[in-house]
């Protein structure tokens, strides 16, 4: 069982940093945009300063919500910081969660085509990023562009992958328990999956 739990949880650490992580060229332009030098305030003590270095990384660097990063921080399958540590660094951290749902969002709309529902599903989802409501309604009003070609991507996918009918695409597309984008969106999609 705990084999299995290990197994699940660095599943879901993994698709979390696919889909929410910023790419390295990103990464670069950011540090060289923002080389300041700190001093470290040897009043804390070291682990908490530790949790607190993490912290910033996992905010930064995967867009990770508050919650996920305290999880992170505190997992015997992550960083293993003990609660006070963990608490000390979340309390600390410098992060604007509102950004980190919706690059985390943009993300999941590029590399996984998405619907704006699924997102906000995603980004709220105890088992998924665990951002607040109002956080990821941030990310899905301040998301660029409309859903047609991430439904026509999805379809494209079901149909190459799966060798789907256009009903049952359609059929996918629409389902509470599928993809959920609108009707036009779905449509839009079918319309043009043979171009």
């Amino acid at each position: 069982m705990k084999k299995g739990l290990k197994v699940f949880l660095g599943a879901a650490i993994v698709l979390s940093a696919v889909a929410c992580s910023t790419s390295n060229d990103e990464v670069k332009k950011e540090t060289k945009e923002k080389v300041v030098e700190t001093k470290e305030d040897t009043s804390v003590p070291k682990e908490y300063r530790n949790a607190l270095h993490k912290a910033e990384n996992y905010s930064k660097m995967m867009h990770m919500s508050k919650q996920r990063i305290y999880d992170q921080l505190t997992s015997e399958y992550g960083e293993k910081f003990d609660a006070e540590a963990a608490q000390y660094a979340i309390d600390n951290l410098n992060a604007d969660y509102n950004e980190n749902a919706l690059k985390c969002g943009e993300n999941y709309k590029k590399t996984m085509h998405m619907s704006k529902a699924r997102i906000y599903d995603q980004l709220t989802s105890e088992n998924g990023e665990k951002f607040t409501a109002e956080q990821a309604q941030y990310a899905i009003d301040n998301i660029k562009g409309d859903y047609l070609e991430a439904a026509l991507k999805s379809a494209k996918n079901y149909q190459e992958t799966m060798s789907m009918s256009k009903d049952a695409i359609y059929n996918q597309l629409v389902s509470e328990y599928g993809e959920k984008f609108t009707p036009e969106e779905a449509q839009y999609a079918i319309d043009n999956l043979d171009e």
